[in-house]
């Protein structure tokens, strides 16, 4: 083995003789989840009230919340709700926690669940363009950050075009992201933006 492979910075030596950053992060993302089961248990009531009609299989999944320490790298926690996930068919709302990056919620949709959502999607183009929503342009339905290959800004995007990729593609991803400066907003805004995804599903 090479020695210079398995050598310290300076910098690396002082993290790893120092123990109080990890139980800091530990701390941070302890506080993240707890965020994500506020969120969760908002999302559970608004849609007992609210009676969403939509198919029983897609509503059925208990909640999921996830954690991973690399998604590019960095640490992540995941809120799935609703959760309906199968080999070809996807419906969930995704609320994420990237560690260094942001937070972000996220409609997901594909197969027939995209199929029996896309015309609602389409007529909602105002709304998404006029909250700074972003539609996913790449072809990779599992990547999740924000670069000009995955994501553009629907505002950028004419309603023709809006129509022709949320007709066209096997798979729909509409998402908001939130600085992680906004940290103490985030609770609330959401929770605002599940709603509003709600909202235009269901019409």
């Amino acid at each position: 083995m090479n020695p210079a492979k398995i050598r310290l910075s300076a910098t690396e030596l002082e993290l790893v003789t120092n123990a109080d950053w990890i139980l800091t992060k530990n701390a941070i993302l302890q506080k993240v989840k707890n965020i994500l089961e506020v969120l969760q248990a908002e999302q559970q009531d608004y849609l007992a009230k609210k009676k969403i009609n939509f198919p029983a299989e897609f509503i059925s999944p208990l909640p999921k919340i996830s954690k991973g320490e690399n998604y590019k790298g960095l640490p992540y926690l995941v809120l799935d709700h609703p959760r309906y996930f199968d080999k070809e068919n996807v419906f969930t709302v995704r609320t994420l926690f990237w560690w260094g990056n942001f937070f972000s919620i996220t409609l997901h949709l594909s197969g027939r669940c995209k199929e029996l959502f896309q015309q609602q999607l389409i007529n909602a183009y105002s709304l998404f363009a006029g909250n700074d929503f972003f539609l996913c342009i790449n072809d990779d339905q599992w990547e999740h950050h924000f670069e000009k290959d995955n994501y553009k800004l629907t505002k950028e995007i004419t309603s023709r075009e809006f129509e022709q990729l949320i007709s066209n593609k096997s798979f729909i991803k509409l998402a908001q992201k939130y600085p992680l400066q906004q940290w103490d907003e985030i609770p609330t805004l959401l929770f605002t933006e599940f709603r509003k995804i709600m909202e235009i599903v269901k019409a």
